[in-house]
């Protein structure tokens, strides 16, 4: 089976450059240029998805969109999709922790196997992983630095 190409798009946020990659059916990756190599973008096709993404994005740093609407696709374990399935029930504002997700997934035991999957997420924002704090409160690692989740949380609330 052939993978489908892959297009992709940088947008612009307060937070530095995003990058948007889609296949023809779904947001594949999402996350900051400065903190990963560009994606090679192959195929002739557009895919309209990317301006979609980048509006409902442009949206959500304007304080205009608390929950994005797209086909999301991203690439990972069963237990990876599994949690950022979870990532997606904490709601904009709130926070949960490494702990209160293995629970929810039934694996109490689990919360470091959660945080690993929680830091392989592709979809940063989309799937806010940067709502996921230390059981105590505290700021813990994010994949795109401590700044930019601490930016988020504060966004989120109103601050």
């Amino acid at each position: 089976m052939n993978p489908k190409p892959l297009q992709s798009l940088n947008v612009a946020t307060p937070l530095g450059t995003m990058v948007i990659t889609c296949n023809t059916e779904a947001i594949t990756r999402v996350y900051w240029a400065s903190d990963h190599a560009e994606p090679s973008s192959t195929g002739a096709d557009s895919c309209s998805l990317l301006a979609d993404c980048a509006d409902q994005l442009k949206a959500y740093f304007a304080g205009q969109r608390r929950r994005f609407d797209l086909p999301l696709a991203p690439q990972g374990t069963p237990f990876q999709q599994q949690v950022w399935g979870q990532l997606m029930t904490v709601d904009h504002g709130d926070t949960s922790s490494y702990g209160a997700l293995a629970k929810q997934l039934a694996k109490p035991s689990a919360a470091r196997a959660v945080g690993a999957a929680v830091g392989k997420n592709p979809l940063l924002i989309l799937q806010p992983c940067h709502r996921i704090v230390a059981a105590n409160g505290g700021m813990t690692g994010y994949v795109a630095g401590l700044r930019r989740k601490q930016w988020l949380l504060a966004h989120e609330a109103g601050r």
